[in-house]
């Protein structure tokens, strides 16, 4: 490969990536404006126009009264509020189309002028294909709400989001692994098994971020450090079988989000300072990059909290988590020799 098109190929990942952190987000501006059950149907190759006439939007809405999110939520909104609503899920779908363009053609021009070995072409095919099973993901948790409940599945949602983050963070893997050329090493040092640790913590508690979301989790107990007046509040264990606590109980999701908020904390600190014992310029850059991103996102997670997750602090909380992500991600892979290519 050369070098031409190695750049060629980092700057289209990087654009790509981008795009799908630009897609999380306003995935989490659709939820919390409660846009996301609008588009009642689902028309992958069809469905690029939204309502461009006064009989369309009519017919589009009165398509939404039939089901339980308007009759249950929102009876009675007016045609402006439901534009709103409407085109919110209409950009989020749209902008899952362009990633779809954008990764696809480029792609394809790649593989046709053989530039690039099977090796990278395999990994972008998988590439590819999470972005198509994200696609379906993406309706099969909307279907979840347009029954009895007017309410996404948080299983599904979890689900959902969790596939947008593994696609974001291995396109940072694959990012890296093209900028950053060195020799293939079976040697691992505890700073390397503490930051594979460290990106599996950041995981978790991504994925428990997606609970606080799907349960509203995050409008309950709007203090800190105590939760109410309790550091341990009661009904953390009011459901049975107990395991349903850690899914369903609003009251147990926010607990254990907030303690693996501290644990994600003190893993970073433990593998930043690690970073920086080594004395290496590039590594002490890092460590003090990943600090500082641990240490804003645990700031956006309180203030969010306290003022009762109000939309713009709450995307960007969503926002630093994907950039704690990278920039963990970064850390492990410059010093992971396996998990560059060959």
């Amino acid at each position: 490969m050369t070098e031409k098109i190695r750049f060629r190929l980092i700057c289209w990942l990087v654009l790509c990536a981008l795009l799908v952190f630009a897609m999380v987000l306003l995935g989490g501006a659709v939820r919390l404006t409660g846009s996301g059950l609008s588009m009642v149907d689902w028309r992958p190759v069809t469905g690029i126009l939204p309502p461009v006439s006064e009989s369309a939007w009519q017919d589009a809405f009165e398509q939404y009264k039939q089901f339980p999110e308007y009759q249950q939520v929102n009876a009675g909104i007016s045609m402006e509020s439901f534009r709103f609503i409407y085109l919110m899920e209409y950009a989020h779908r749209m902008l899952g189309r362009v990633i779809g363009l954008v990764f696809l053609l480029p792609f394809a021009g790649f593989l046709l002028s053989r530039s690039i070995g099977s090796g990278l072409a395999l990994r972008l095919w998988i590439l590819f294909g999470m972005g198509a099973l994200q696609g379906g993901l993406g309706w099969y948790m909307v279907k979840s709400g347009l029954v009895d409940v007017p309410s996404v599945s948080q299983y599904r949602l979890v689900l959902h989001l969790f596939v947008a983050v593994l696609i974001f963070g291995y396109m940072v893997r694959l990012i890296t692994g093209l900028a950053i050329q060195r020799e293939v090493s079976v040697t691992l040092t505890h700073v390397e098994v503490l930051g594979v640790v460290t990106v599996a913590l950041v995981l978790l508690m991504i994925v428990s971020g997606g609970l606080v979301a799907g349960t509203h989790a995050g409008m309950i107990f709007n203090t800190f450090p105590r939760m109410g007046a309790d550091w341990i509040p009661d009904m953390l264990l009011s459901m049975t079988p107990a395991w349903k606590n850690l899914f369903e109980n609003a009251v147990m999701i926010q607990f254990v989000h907030r303690c693996l908020a501290l644990v994600v904390l003190l893993s970073v600190a433990i593998h930043a300072a690690s970073l920086f014992s080594r004395n290496l310029g590039h590594d002490r850059l890092m460590a003090v990059l990943v600090l500082v991103a641990a240490v804003i996102q645990a700031g956006l997670g309180i203030t969010t909290l306290l003022m009762a997750v109000p939309v713009h602090f709450a995307v960007a909380h969503q926002a630093g988590a994907l950039i704690l992500l990278a920039t963990i991600l970064t850390a492990v892979f410059r010093t992971i020799p396996l998990l560059r290519f060959p």
